[in-house]
């Protein structure tokens, strides 16, 4: 009898994890990487000086902690050793204090005061909610859901601008900054509808299951995968770009690449009608990144960040919200919204004796060119004041730097794709199966697909379920 075989083009998480699938099930499984090494957006390299690691892109990995994919897999057993930071989250403010959020519920509440009820009710519902909420967080929007109340609880607020739902909920400057800070990561207009569904989903998951980081670099996540697939029967070539359909071999392919790669490569084979629809898909903002070797830990005013391995910097909800519209409308603004993780404070393999990393980047117009790092240091110098003294190096990546890195960040839109309107929902296509194609052997399978970015493997792992019940 003949083998079952398929191809995996792109390594990152998501084509690692179709991989896997497809092992499992016994189908052998030939992955291609066009980059010299795996990884896709989950890679780590010492960017700055020897013996400095750095998260090349994704370092803090909530969705990880709460993938139901990856908790079937034994990394641990393969050399992922997950580390919680004393919080997941601080958000510094102007008058030298922070907003913390902690793992506990509780602790959370209480630190924001008489509004720690409106969080409970709103951020912590979703807490609660978490397990009955997960197979909508993380598959096909479209999908039959076992408790849709749970999710019509969540829909309520999370269709809603979350400039709006802060200053509805919340009576504090304090509550609202944090939770715009949590909706900052959306990339989207706090003005925008569906930019509230970030901060829940990320607040609740720092409740949840927290916002842990691997120990060594988030690139032990991969090597995890693909000791895990070779173990499994499946091959990985790296350096190997697909040009097109005929450069794969026998059996199904599933495409861990962007939209705009996918009707390339596929060409023909796809009908008119869906090769449009791909090349309808939009891309959002890109990111501006930096990274530095440290002699020492960031002086923050605020005692808190450093307990905390993300933090927040932009000041109130206005502000972030203002910085965030200016992003959406082609801007660059003076004071970014800028996202920090701290991972050498509780993972002493990052950094030699003594010193420190730091990862942190902002949001900028898809394809910009220009230079934020004085801005992003102008907004760390704010909340840490004589930061600049602390750097020994630092590594600048603009947005085409990103997507020469990653070719699936299209204009260094390291979320796959925008986020706006039905496309939350519709990545590339609204339809109860969006991996498949109209051709039974192509299947997609990266963050343009549900449930979008972020370490945890889901889109891989639905695509191969996929081309399981379709192809083979």
């Amino acid at each position: 009898m003949r083998e079952r075989a398929a191809t995996v083009v792109g390594s990152g998480p998501n084509g690692l994890a179709a991989a896997i699938v497809l092992a499992q099930r016994g189908v052998h499984v030939t992955v291609l990487e066009a980059q010299e090494t795996i990884g896709g957006g989950c890679r780590s390299a010492e960017l700055t000086l020897p013996g400095f690691v750095h998260d090349i892109c994704s370092a803090i990995h909530p969705l990880a902690a709460a993938s139901p994919f990856f908790a079937q897999l034994p990394l641990r057993e393969h050399g992922v050793e997950w580390i919680h930071p004393g919080v997941p989250v601080a958000h510094p403010l102007d008058d030298g204090s922070a907003v913390v959020i902690d793992r506990d519920l509780a602790v959370t509440a209480a630190g924001l005061g008489r509004d720690g009820g409106a969080w409970t009710r709103s951020v912590g519902a979703v807490a609660r909610d978490w397990t009955k909420l997960r197979s909508a967080l993380t598959g096909p929007f479209l999908a039959p859901h076992r408790h849709p109340l749970a999710l019509m609880r969540f829909g309520a607020l999370a269709l809603l601008p979350a400039r709006l739902v802060a200053k509805r909920l919340f009576r504090t400057e304090r509550a609202r900054a944090v939770f715009g800070g949590l909706a900052g990561h959306s990339f989207l207009s706090l003005d925008a509808p569906l930019s509230t569904t970030f901060a829940l989903m990320l607040g609740g998951s720092a409740h949840a299951v927290g916002w842990p980081m691997p120990r060594g670099g988030s690139g032990k996540i991969v090597e995890a995968l693909a000791a895990i697939l070779r173990e499994r029967g499946g091959e990985i070539r790296s350096a190997t770009r697909v040009g097109a359909m005929s450069d794969l071999g026998p059996g199904p392919a599933i495409f861990d690449v962007s939209p705009r790669d996918l009707d390339r490569i596929a060409g023909d084979r796809l009908p008119a009608g869906y090769r449009a629809a791909l090349r309808r898909y939009r891309y959002g903002p890109g990111v501006f990144k930096l990274d530095y070797a440290l002699d020492g830990p960031v002086p923050w005013r605020a005692p808190e960040c450093a307990r905390a391995g993300t933090v927040h910097l932009g000041g109130t909800i206005d502000e972030i919200a203002d910085a965030e519209r200016e992003v959406a409308r082609g801007g660059h603004p003076e004071r970014p919204f800028v996202l920090v993780a701290q991972q050498s404070l509780f993972d002493p393999t990052r950094a030699p004796g003594g010193k420190q990393t730091l990862w942190a980047y902002c949001h900028a117009p898809n394809g910009s060119t220009v230079d934020m790092t004085d801005r992003i240091e102008a907004q760390i110098e704010r909340f840490a004041p004589g930061f600049r003294h602390r750097v020994l190096a630092r590594h600048a990546m603009d947005t085409q730097w990103v997507e020469g890195h990653n070719e699936t960040y299209v204009g260094g839109d390291i979320s796959a794709g925008a986020h706006d309107g039905l496309q939350l929902f519709a990545r590339p296509v609204l339809s109860t199966d969006p991996y498949a194609t109209p051709d039974r052997q192509i299947y997609l399978c990266s963050a343009a697909t549900p449930p979008g970015g972020g370490v945890h493997g889901m889109c891989g792992y639905h695509a191969a379920r996929s081309a399981l019940r379709r192809a083979f």
